[in-house]
């Protein structure tokens, strides 16, 4: 036998024998432990709601924020557009909300608490308002093609704005 099938077999052999002891302790405690295991299960399970709840709610708030602060910088109406059915406003748009969202999820993971948390998401906030203006440096009317209908700037734009997020959320895993 090659080691590698070896080294398989043992760990499909540990395996086994992992679930088999925990079947063999639910027999030995009987249905009433079998009962308390579940509970004690779930009851951990549960405990990080809380944590959960309050980091949720936080990043839809800092994503709301985010969006609200975008668009006000930008100067074409992303929402408008996107109701009048443009699509490369719901690319740019949509690719930039991921390139926030990106760090957010990094921040939500790394932080410390939540005020750490809202500060990195404020400086993810400003690397996609820096991504923006960068994008404007070899195309200075991105806004104004986006809203035309044009597809490349919004794409541009897009896959831009999601890199920097890409890359925001790479640098904070300190």
């Amino acid at each position: 036998m090659t080691p590698a099938r070896l080294a398989v077999r043992r760990v499909s052999t540990g395996a086994a024998a992992t679930v088999v002891a925990a079947i063999a302790a639910m027999v030995i405690a009987g249905p009433a432990g079998a009962q308390d295991a579940g509970a004690d299960i779930v009851a951990t399970s549960l405990s990080g709601l809380p944590a959960f709840l309050a980091y949720f709610c936080l990043s839809l708030i800092v994503t709301t924020a985010y969006l609200a602060i975008y668009t006000r910088i930008t100067p074409h109406d992303e929402f408008a557009l996107i109701r009048a059915n443009v699509p490369g406003s719901a690319v740019s748009l949509g690719l930039s909300l991921l390139g926030f969202a990106l760090p957010v999820a990094s921040a939500v993971a790394h932080a410390a608490n939540l005020v750490d948390c809202v500060i990195w998401s404020v400086i993810a906030l400003v690397v996609q308002i820096i991504v923006y203006f960068l994008v404007r440096i070899p195309i200075p009317d991105v806004s104004q093609r986006i809203a035309k209908g044009e597809l490349a700037p919004a794409i541009w734009l897009g896959l831009a704005s999601a890199t920097g997020g890409l890359l925001s959320a790479a640098s904070m895993t300190w």
